[in-house]
């Protein structure tokens, strides 16, 4: 698995991931400030209730003010509302906020995933990838609404009523605090111990997503050889690992709170039998005993939620450091060149390349040939010899380790990805079709491209027969992965895709081997319509396909062992000719 699965799992809290992921505040920092007024106001209002109160009684009920209780219940009132108000734009403001900011860090996410090079995604699986881009950026909404602003408004409400305490009586507060450092021990103790808990959560939450999505997109081969029950026991192997987690939070979360509602009491218990022997001795007004009884409800409140808006905030940190080690990554393909021209002739070049997946495991080795613009060049080799490396590296999907490739006798680290991208043309084997229309497939989202022009390359490529017949023609579903197309269906519309962006380049990874021989036709029809006054670059699977290319090359563990035209290659009686024949042995 990718480092991205992985995160600290030290107890210190990491500050410097918060604030980086706090730098996608900085456009709504108004609304931010907004909230931030609102957190104070609010912990302001809730801790003058109590005061109104001592000031009713003592000064009003116990000197028989009946104007006066009236004024003061007037000025509750007005207290209550303003203080609700306030709660209500604090929370409204607090969750818009943390939903803009996760809708900008997901596009972020997102874009900064489309531009990493495909090595980064051949280690990396597609669930931990999800999980980081829906779940784990999810989670950071609560650092906004329930995390930061609101444990900055608990920590203003302590402060506020340890303020009105100590003004009003200090030795009731010292007495109402006797049990505070229990307190905060237990809940240090359980701070830690959930932090730890959130860690194992979302590392099971990414394996859980990982295998799922990685299972049911290969469930065909998991029933063809009749391992769902074998798989059924990974997945609850996983997903045991996942409960057990989440049960620890649960299990320290259920201790916690008890325990600190059990010394709250006591804090009470204590203040209410010392404030009321001053009562009875006169030392302490009946009002001040009320008022200290309510903030010292109130204080115990807010160092429970503190602890819990803490390990809100921790399992937002965990989920930051997951994202920004992705979006940090820098296995990007560099895409620094400049140049940009409107067309291309098409002219292809390797000198002396060197390629590895993994460092010095070399998969090509000092590969030099050239392709004239407009010449067609086949790739022959059993598998493993190195032919989809080289459609790999001329795309620049991954980057090679030694040599030059050049279209048109430039670098191609001089073109704009996107311009080079544009003129090369790739149609694989294993076609890949999104959930949508056939249209949709075919511009990808292109604006650009009318319904008209892709009429145009259907019919260039002779798809437009089994499109016509689909119900709504172009804008037929096919499902996820193109389900309700057969597989020449599916190839005949990755061909319409390549013709409707006239590339100048086209790469073929040959694919007839798959279907019947009515489709092959029409496939071979597109094949020569496609590669039409354009450079093709040809996998070929079977060698009675490319004998009118003007270049053959085969290759063998990443080195060319020959080169030429199909019957000099036969004539020469080397390692092609003996391909050939196994291959004609095969069919005969």
């Amino acid at each position: 698995m990718s480092e991205i699965g992985g995160g600290k799992t030290g107890s210190a809290f990491d500050w410097d991931v918060l604030r980086k992921i706090f730098r996608f505040v900085k456009p709504y920092q108004r609304v931010f400030y907004l909230v931030i007024f609102l957190t104070v106001a609010s912990a302001f209002l809730a801790t003058v209730r109590p005061f109104l109160i001592q000031e009713m009684v003592d000064k009003q009920i116990l000197q028989y003010n009946w104007q006066g209780v009236n004024r003061m219940f007037i000025w509750l009132i007005v207290l209550l509302v303003a203080h609700t108000a306030v709660s209500y734009f604090h929370t409204y403001f607090a969750g818009w906020l943390g939903q803009y900011v996760v809708r900008d860090i997901r596009v972020k996410l997102y874009e900064h995933i489309l531009k990493l090079r495909l090595k980064f995604y051949d280690r990396t699986p597609i669930g931990t990838l999800v999980t980081r881009n829906v779940s784990d950026v999810e989670t950071l909404s609560d650092v906004f609404s329930e995390g930061l602003a609101a444990m900055i408004g608990d920590v203003l409400q302590l402060v506020f009523i340890l303020g009105y305490m100590f003004w009003i009586d200090w030795k009731l507060t010292l007495v109402s605090l006797s049990m505070f450092p229990l307190l905060i021990i237990s809940t240090y103790i359980f701070k830690e111990k959930v932090k730890s808990s959130f860690q194992e959560v979302r590392g099971a939450v990414a394996k859980l997503n990982a295998f799922v999505q990685e299972h049911i997109t290969g469930m065909m081969v998991v029933q063809i050889f009749n391992n769902e029950e074998r798989e059924m026991k990974k997945f609850q192997a996983i997903n045991k690992e996942h409960t057990r987690a989440n049960i620890k939070s649960v299990l320290y979360y259920s201790i916690y709170f008890p325990v600190a509602e059990v010394i709250g009491a006591a804090g009470t218990g204590l203040l209410v039998w010392y404030g009321a022997k001053g009562v009875i001795q006169e030392t302490v007004t009946l009002g001040s005993l009320i008022a200290f009884i309510m903030y010292i409800a109130m204080f115990f409140r807010p160092i429970r939620q503190i602890a819990d808006r803490f390990n809100t905030l921790q399992l937002g940190v965990v989920s930051s450091e997951r994202i920004m080690k992705l979006l940090e990554s820098q296995e990007m393909i560099s895409d620094s060149g400049t140049y940009a021209p409107k067309t291309i002739n098409g002219s292809v070049e390797f000198d002396k390349v060197w390629f590895a997946y993994n460092y010095e495991d070399w998969v090509l080795r000092g590969v030099s040939f050239e392709v004239q613009a407009g010449q067609t060049v086949a790739l022959v080799g059993a598998t493993g010899a190195g032919k989809t490396s080289i459609i790999n590296l001329l795309s620049r999907f991954y980057e090679i380790n030694k040599g030059t490739i050049k279209v048109d006798g430039r670098d191609i680290k001089e073109y704009d990805l996107d311009v080079l991208r544009r003129q090369i043309g790739v149609v694989l084997q294993d076609v890949f079709l999104f959930s949508g229309t056939i249209a949709d497939n075919i511009s990808l989202g292109n604006k650009d491209i009318t319904e008209e022009q892709m009429w145009h390359a259907a019919r260039l490529v002779g798809a437009d027969r089994f499109i016509e017949r689909l119900p709504g023609g172009l804008h037929y579903n096919v499902m996820e992965r193109g389900a309700t197309l057969s597989v020449g269906q599916r190839q005949l519309i990755s061909f319409v895709r390549a013709m409707v962006y006239n590339p100048k380049i086209i790469i073929l990874d040959e694919a007839t081997s798959s279907v019947d021989s009515e489709t092959e036709e029409l496939i071979q029809f597109a094949i020569a319509q496609l590669m039409q006054g354009r450079t093709s670059i040809v996998i070929a699977h079977r060698l009675s396909t490319i004998q009118k290319a003007d270049n053959i090359i085969v290759l063998d563990r990443g080195e060319i062992k020959e080169s030429g035209r199909h019957e000099q290659l036969l004539q020469s009686g080397g390692y092609y000719a003996q391909l050939h024949e196994m291959q004609y042995k095969n069919f005969v």
